[in-house]
């Protein structure tokens, strides 16, 4: 009788995290780059901020504000991309770009639809079509690349 080699469910996850981090990376670096050069660009860090707002107020937790406040939205889109994006790199080895795809474009169309029913002000879609054609593209990019990192893990 033979053997099955698995590996751990939560090996797996665990070796998962990095490509995901990378996904995230990506997003956050290119988000934070553009809001300081382009003239209308996706402010997926002000939703950020109003998200974490609002969840610390649920719990009953004053809010930072200011620099403060925009590093910890910073902090928490990392961490919530990190593991969205680790996504990307469970299942099977042969598709990663695939999923890397569909994620990144599922999460971009996301950000730009569903800001207004989440209570959280008008959605980037609203302010140009560029926009939210930008909003899509970065988090494609952030798809994109932890399907790649899955290649070097």
């Amino acid at each position: 009788m033979s053997e099955i080699q698995t590996v751990p469910e939560s090996r797996r996850f665990l070796s998962a995290l990095g490509p995901g981090l990378a996904g995230a990376l990506s997003v956050t670096l290119i988000h934070e780059g553009a809001r300081r050069v382009l003239s209308h660009p996706p402010r997926m860090d002000v939703l950020g901020k109003r998200s974490l707002k609002k969840g610390l107020r649920w719990f009953g937790v004053r809010p930072s504000h200011g620099r403060r406040l925009h590093r910890q939205a910073l902090v928490g889109d990392i961490i919530s991309n990190s593991l969205f994006y680790a996504l990307v790199a469970l299942g099977r080895p042969r598709r990663p770009y695939l999923r890397g795809v569909l994620l990144g474009t599922l999460a971009g169309v996301g950000a730009v639809l569903l800001p207004p029913f989440l209570g959280l002000g008008r959605s980037p879609r609203r302010a140009k079509r560029s926009t939210a054609l930008l909003t899509v593209a970065w988090y494609l990019l952030g798809g994109l690349s932890a399907a790649r990192a899955t290649r070097t893990v």
